[in-house]
């Protein structure tokens, strides 16, 4: 009964005597924020999406609600490649690269989910996208990606980037999966 309401299968016994309604609820709590502060590294991601260097814009997930919502980061350093050519002496970050990156991140919420594991995510469409600040060697970008839409071969999601509390783009992104 209640634990159904968790919303994905639980993998395991649990074995409670007694323990009634508030305790059940209460132990899903616990179950989702454990499950929504999880922590994948490049070595991680990298199991789940096919991109690699120098295409790989996302370095760590800092939570994860597979198929509900998805934060990742990306540290910007001069060495990466796109700022030789944009600008020269002026170096900003490509805001399609920006998009690249969310869609990335959106990418592992998706392709976590359990019918979607060893599929690969592409890109449909990409709708209301909006750059509002510069992005510089240096700055720590955080994507903040929620499904909005989600079917047996394609999502919807709304993605925002951030710099410390700044929003600097944000854009709306479809995907379609695929073997």
């Amino acid at each position: 009964g209640d634990l159904y309401l968790f919303g994905q299968p639980i993998i395991g016994n649990i074995i409670a005597l007694k323990s009634g309604h508030a305790l059940n609820i209460k132990l899903l709590r616990k179950l989702g924020q454990q499950r929504a502060e999880c922590s994948l590294d490049v070595n991680d991601i990298m199991k789940i999406l096919p991109h690699r260097e120098p295409f790989l814009f996302v370095d760590r997930i800092i939570s994860l609600e597979p198929g509900k919502r998805i934060t990742g980061i990306k540290n910007v350093t001069i060495n990466d490649y796109f700022f030789r050519g944009h600008f020269p002496g002026k170096p900003v970050m490509p805001g399609v690269i920006i998009i690249e990156a969310m869609a990335q991140v959106g990418g592992v919420m998706m392709l976590s989910l359990e019918e979607n594991k060893g599929k690969i995510a592409y890109f449909m469409s990409i709708n209301n996208a909006k750059f509002r600040k510069t992005v510089v060697p240096g700055d720590q970008l955080v994507f903040k990606v929620e499904a909005v839409k989600v079917k047996s071969k394609t999502g919807q999601v709304r993605g925002e980037a951030y710099v410390g509390d700044k929003i600097v783009a944000e854009a709306d992104l479809m995907f379609v999966m695929s073997d």
